[in-house]
């Protein structure tokens, strides 16, 4: 017999140019003085931003925007959103823009509601509090297709104090709702389009190795494996592939449901020390980390990296050819890269895994001696 406990609190809203009548048929609930956390850039000078404002203040109250985020959020940014929604009697917030945004969106709202300080939040970061009911309601609108973040528990945050980046995770971290709205990502670039791309593969794999994988979050992470092996060869030969940007964006919002229920395996843990330390993307850190990764979990998940490799029409002859093929699938999308490539030297090796956070234990290979370490060494 086989068995599960699945969980999703989110309303979700799936689609192409939906995000204007999805705001209007919703006023019932983005309703009240709103606050959008965003990191700005680019959307700011494509105008998303001004439109996704113009198109709140229609149903809201009042509309503030926070767009002082960083890439990498960071919980000295997010002090200044919880300040501004504090002060502003906030009701709601909406993360707006990449994984970073949603998250920070995600990490304001716990210290708004909470009336947090900088103390207050690196508590919850380092202790593994869970965020209680006073945590705000978040809408969550990703413009990438690749963290799952508008379906998952976590937002994960960076402390420049602490030299630290870990997740607040808890069920009052999932957005009450998502609007997924794929041509929010057609204006994305192929090297952003093509790492976000392979966050959702990650995503797809190590829940499918994870654990606490079960029947139901293999079903979708065999879908999301087989989605994005297909299309982002199709975003690379063309941008505007506008169907394959709807299949990535299902992807990542299936794999932010498999994120809030089974987890991720390693090579998450492992790239959140590098990233901090060398101010790299997630996934290039992820992208480094996988051949070397994927062989040696051939050793304890044989028969599910055979299948995980055969959905991405991966050949290989033995366990010796998986980091090899893998490297090959990467370049072919133009994103091999390694750890030395990101700034990792060999001496670097105990001090990333001395801060490593969350659970290791998810992976089957974390029981094997050494195995941090020889992942990373070979890495570089």
């Amino acid at each position: 017999m086989r068995s599960f406990e699945f969980e999703c609190r989110t309303k979700i809203y799936f689609g192409t140019n939906i995000l204007e009548s999805v705001i209007q048929k919703s006023a019932d609930i983005i309703k009240g003085k709103i606050l959008i956390v965003t990191t700005g850039g680019s959307l700011i000078r494509y105008g998303y931003l001004q439109r996704l404002k113009t198109q709140i203040e229609r149903v809201a109250q009042h509309v503030w925007v926070y767009d002082a985020m960083s890439a990498n959020p960071k919980l000295e940014d997010i002090i200044g959103a919880i300040k501004l929604g504090i002060d502003n009697k906030i009701d709601i917030v909406i993360g707006f823009g990449g994984g970073s945004a949603i998250d920070a969106a995600k990490a304001s709202a716990l210290g708004i509601g909470a009336h947090a300080n900088l103390d207050t939040m690196e508590k919850y970061l380092l202790e593994g509090i869970s965020p209680d009911e006073r945590t705000l309601p978040v809408i969550a609108i990703p413009t990438t297709a690749g963290t799952g973040s508008e379906l998952s528990k976590a937002a994960i945050i960076s402390s420049s104090r602490l030299k630290i980046k870990s997740g607040i995770r808890g069920k009052y971290m999932q957005p009450c709702v998502a609007i997924v709205d794929a041509a929010l990502t057609w204006s994305v670039p192929e090297k952003i389009t093509m790492e976000t791309g392979f966050d959702t593969l990650a995503h797809a794999i190590e829940s499918y190795l994870s654990v606490k994988a079960d029947w139901f979050s293999e079903t979708l992470s065999e879908k999301a494996i087989q989605i994005a092996g297909e299309n982002l060869k199709l975003l690379k030969e063309n941008l505007d592939h506008h169907e394959a940007r709807e299949a990535m964006c299902y992807a990542s919002m299936i794999m932010g449901m498999n994120l809030a229920n089974v987890g991720t395996c390693l090579p998450h843990r492992m790239q959140y020390p590098i990233g901090i330390n060398t101010n790299t993307t997630h996934a290039a850190g992820l992208i480094a980390l996988y051949p070397v990764w994927l062989r040696y979990e051939y050793d304890v998940n044989g028969d599910k990296v055979k299948r995980i490799l055969e959905l991405l029409s991966i050949s290989f002859v033995d366990v010796k050819d998986i980091e090899e093929a893998f490297r090959r699938f990467q370049k072919n999308l133009g994103i091999d890269y390694s750890l030395g490539y990101l700034g990792i030297k060999k001496e670097d090796i105990l001090m990333l895994i001395s801060q490593m956070t969350g659970s290791l234990e998810n992976d089957k290979l974390y029981t094997k001696d050494g195995m941090l370490e020889r992942i990373l060494t070979e890495s570089i």
